[in-house]
């Protein structure tokens, strides 16, 4: 009895950690993307999954649109948010660091926190999960249907990226600017129009995430940081600018949060996400997926 009620118990610590995994993965494909097309951390990337998941709050709950249709206005809207971002802060400067270009985000976190602290007050939001349907018993775990649409949106992403820059030109022309931006431009890949394409996809990403976390979690203008830490994390564990390494990452990081959550203590959840990041990180500095080579190429 006690057997089956331990597997149980992993069962539902498994689902748990998957489904905070999954938002941890996109939130570190958003940061991926960006530092291949620029060599940057995005810290603004948080900003990006509260604003989306705020904006369809007011979207679905305060003017009662159509889900389909409130979805995809949030994406749209985050998008041009990242656009603007880039273009009035990242374009602008003519000879950029890393350092410079960083401490850039940091103050665009800074302020997109602000004005959403502004907008939609310090208060939690909630917005009902997609599916009105009872939690699914499997093994005596019960798995939410909300956790059911969050994986499947995750692996159309997934998909939707690997078809992006493995079959479009626009894709490959981020790619190229990735490998080697001098080179790309010599071949007359417009590199800067590329960065803002990077910051727009990054911050679509970013919106979907947050639409799909928070009927879970529920959202408030302070959530940027913590989640963009962990999708950081994610994001380094996984090997920086490795889009599979951050999905695997990502999941695992959930997985590993969530039983520690169950058998230790829920109090050190986030704590135990930031020790298995400094453990592996003095063990293979790169990440598990990362390659030394790629960072030195990056010079970061």
């Amino acid at each position: 009895m006690n057997q089956v009620s331990g597997l149980t118990d992993i069962i539902q610590f498994m689902v748990m950690g998957v489904q905070r995994g999954a938002i941890y993965a996109m939130v570190a494909m958003g940061f991926n993307i960006i530092y291949n097309a620029t060599g940057i951390i995005n810290f603004a990337q948080g900003e990006f999954v509260v604003l989306g998941g705020l904006m369809m709050v007011t979207l679905t709950m305060a003017l009662n649109l159509a889900l389909p249709l409130a979805f995809i206005l949030t994406v749209i809207v985050v998008t041009a948010v990242g656009i603007l971002m880039e273009r009035l802060t990242i374009n602008p400067v003519k000879t950029p660091s890393v350092l410079r270009l960083i401490i850039i985000t940091i103050a665009v976190s800074i302020l997109l926190k602000g004005a959403a602290m502004i907008i939609w007050g310090k208060g939690s939001h909630y917005m009902n999960h997609f599916t009105d349907a009872p939690p699914i018993e499997f093994m005596g775990a019960y798995i939410l249907p909300q956790t059911l649409w969050i994986v499947g949106i995750l692996l159309c992403v997934v998909v939707g990226l690997v078809v992006f820059f493995n079959y479009t030109m626009i894709g490959k022309c981020i790619r190229a600017c990735a490998i080697n931006r001098d080179a790309a431009r010599l071949a007359g890949i417009n590199d800067r129009k590329m960065v803002m394409l990077s910051f727009a996809l990054s911050a679509g990403i970013g919106a979907i995430a947050g639409i799909i976390v928070t009927p879970i979690i529920q959202m408030d203008y302070g959530r940027g940081a913590l989640l963009g830490l962990k999708g950081f994390g994610a994001a380094v564990l996984g090997g920086l600018g490795n889009s599979m390494g951050a999905v695997v990452a990502g999941v695992l990081l959930g997985i590993l949060e969530a039983m520690g959550a169950g058998y230790i203590s829920s109090h050190y959840m986030d704590a135990m996400a930031l020790l298995i990041l400094l453990i592996v990180l003095f063990i293979k500095p790169s990440g598990i997926f990362g390659s030394s080579e790629a960072m030195r190429l990056k010079e970061f």
